[in-house]
């Protein structure tokens, strides 16, 4: 039994030292089906369209997950879209997470329900997501931040929040643990209007 790793903010003393996500890229179905998925329901523009470099037989999509960060798909005409949740296993993607506006999460769960999309609906602690499934299968959550909380302060503020949930003992952070950072961190944040949900798993 190994030690617990370090939970901090501080960047490691490692060969490497990246900056950021620059893009993600997945293997999808159609043209047609990712555009309508993630253009037409996620709102994600569309910027860019060419042929795979690595294979011209099928198409790469760009799209903007909305702060500049880049989710990209191979895809070709030939293959189907297939609604089956996708099975997990070692190396695969059990699923992405977008940021949404607390302000418009009512609005946005209407949409999914109107868009026929199911979903499920939980408080996480220290955010609020709704759990869906793309047309291809793969759980897509929608994350709304408790608190507005700067970006480049959010491993500063979760790395906070993990020592004071160990010092309290809880299994799990919380809301409270959350705020407790915040105001350690001399970080003036207001909590977010959000509905009440259930703890629990996704989907």
């Amino acid at each position: 039994m190994t030690d617990e790793p370090e939970i901090t903010a501080t960047p490691p003393d490692s060969p490497i030292s990246v900056t950021g996500t620059d893009h993600i890229t997945l293997i999808g179905s159609n043209e047609e089906d990712t555009i309508e998925y993630y253009r037409d329901l996620l709102g994600m523009p569309l910027v860019l369209r060419q042929p795979n470099l690595d294979d011209p037989n099928s198409t790469h999509l760009f799209f903007d997950t909305g702060d500049g960060r880049i989710i990209t798909f191979f895809v070709t005409d030939d293959r189907q879209s297939d609604h089956r949740p996708l099975r997990n296993q070692v190396g695969s993607v059990h699923h992405l997470s977008f940021s949404i506006d607390a302000e418009e999460f009512v609005e946005i769960r209407d949409a999914l329900e109107e868009s026929r999309y199911g979903y499920n609906e939980f408080d996480r602690g220290i955010f609020h997501s709704l759990y869906t499934r793309d047309h291809n299968g793969l759980t897509i959550e929608l994350s709304a931040d408790k608190y507005d909380i700067p970006d480049d302060r959010r491993g500063e503020v979760l790395a906070t929040t993990q020592r004071i949930r160990e010092e309290d003992g809880s299994e799990f952070a919380e809301d409270e643990h959350l705020a407790a950072a915040l105001e350690e961190l001399g970080l003036d944040a207001e909590p977010a209007d959000l509905p009440d949900a259930p703890t629990g798993a996704g989907i």
